[in-house]
């Protein structure tokens, strides 16, 4: 459990989905209201990391970016041992005691990364327009599970012959009431709903200011 009321929202997805472009874009969104943190999973390195860091410069403060080494596939920092990632967001907050919200980027993994309640309040899965307009209907359980599915990369999908009005369907018809997003993170298009949606389902219910 932990040991701090700060808001945590995890952002889950395969290789290539988009985590690092849309935690790039989101925290630049939040920061002139919010105090945020960003943790990033990696399995030996800390190069995402360092990436968001000089993504942020001028910002976000550099310490308000930790890397946390799993030493195995990232899914399992966040879900079925989540204790490194718990000790980064109390870490965060007993240094930054105005800390409204942490964003957790998993590191790249398959359909099934979920992640855990205890861990974040709050999900993300993240999927990749390129990967085919088939992954919502084929029900993996980041799919059907988070809190939130963003479909991104939107601008590529007449370029891999993926129908966007069917992979809305798909994921109505998987998610029910559940909200899906489009982005394209390269333009900015779409996150702005994303922006929305966490202000009104994390940080207002969390009673952030």
């Amino acid at each position: 459990m932990r040991d701090t009321d700060v808001a945590t929202v995890g952002l889950g997805g395969p290789v290539g989905s988009g985590k690092t472009s849309l935690v790039e874009r989101l925290v630049p969104a939040l920061a002139p209201d919010y105090e945020v943190g960003v943790i990033a999973n990696d399995i030996m390195t800390r190069e995402d990391a360092e990436q968001l860091r000089a993504s942020f410069e001028g910002t976000l403060d550099p310490e308000m970016v930790r890397g946390v080494e799993t030493g195995a596939c990232p899914h399992t920092g966040i879900r079925e041992d989540p204790s490194m990632n718990i000790a980064a967001v109390e870490e965060l907050a007993e240094t930054n005691p105005d800390l409204d919200v942490v964003l957790i980027e998993s590191g790249g993994d398959n359909l099934a990364a979920t992640f855990n309640p205890e861990l974040a309040d709050y999900s993300l899965f993240v999927i990749s327009v390129a990967e085919g307009d088939d992954i919502p209907r084929k029900r993996g359980p980041g799919v059907t599970q988070a809190d939130l599915l963003v479909v991104n990369k939107t601008d590529l999908a007449e370029h891999v012959d993926a129908d966007l009005e069917v992979m809305a369907a798909d994921a109505r018809a998987v998610r029910g009431e559940e909200p899906t997003c489009f982005t394209d993170c390269k333009s900015g298009e779409g996150v702005d709903e994303v922006v929305a949606l966490l202000e009104e389902q994390v940080l207002f219910a969390a009673g952030t200011p």
